[in-house]
């Protein structure tokens, strides 16, 4: 019993010893992430607490630098992220997004929206072989979109209402999300 004690503690203490560390951090908390995705796919709002959104055009600047204005709840489904390449719940959830968006970025405006440089971002998403549209931010977005955390995530529909809004990592490509937005494109 001592003995086993001891290897636990030691193997705690080891463990405790690679957070701390930076390099071995990240690799670590993306893990703990992706085991999270095994079981957690997004909330969908209940119906009555689906909040609806005025529509409005969203000011934004993609990785080549042009300006964009998307517009929201006006007639297209729309998935936003609000994430950042040094998040690991990001990280760890952005390959799901990515086949969510292989198979419905021609019927969903996607938008990743980054507070941080395209020169940053776009090695990122090359390294991750992501094809996802990242953006820039060009205004505040409406109250009904603010967010203190990333990832925070929301589904909308295409009249602007929130039908899923997730704070932190989820499998977007989870069969629940991939039935709710076959639903919503029947309606």
């Amino acid at each position: 019993m001592k003995k086993q004690l001891g290897l636990s503690n030691i193997l705690f203490a080891i463990f405790i010893i690679l957070l701390i560390i930076p390099q071995t951090r990240t690799p670590i908390q993306v893990v703990i992430n992706k085991v999270k995705l095994l079981v957690w796919s997004p909330s969908i709002e209940d119906e009555e607490d689906q909040i609806q959104i005025a529509p409005f055009g969203y000011a934004l600047k993609n990785l080549e630098g042009s300006n964009e204005t998307l517009e929201i709840g006006k007639g297209k489904i729309t998935f936003i992220s609000y994430w950042a390449t040094w998040c690991p719940p990001c990280i760890a959830e952005l390959p799901s997004i990515e086949g969510l968006y292989q198979d419905y970025g021609d019927k969903i405006n996607f938008l990743l929206i980054a507070n941080e440089k395209p020169e940053v971002v776009a090695p990122f998403m090359n390294k991750k072989n992501c094809k996802l549209p990242v953006y820039m931010a060009q205004m505040n977005p409406p109250q009904e979109l603010a967010h203190k955390n990333i990832p925070t995530s929301f589904l909308i529909d295409a009249q602007g209402k929130i039908i899923i809004k997730e704070t932190g990592s989820a499998d977007w490509n989870s069969k629940k999300v991939r039935g709710l937005l076959d639903g919503l494109f029947s309606e």
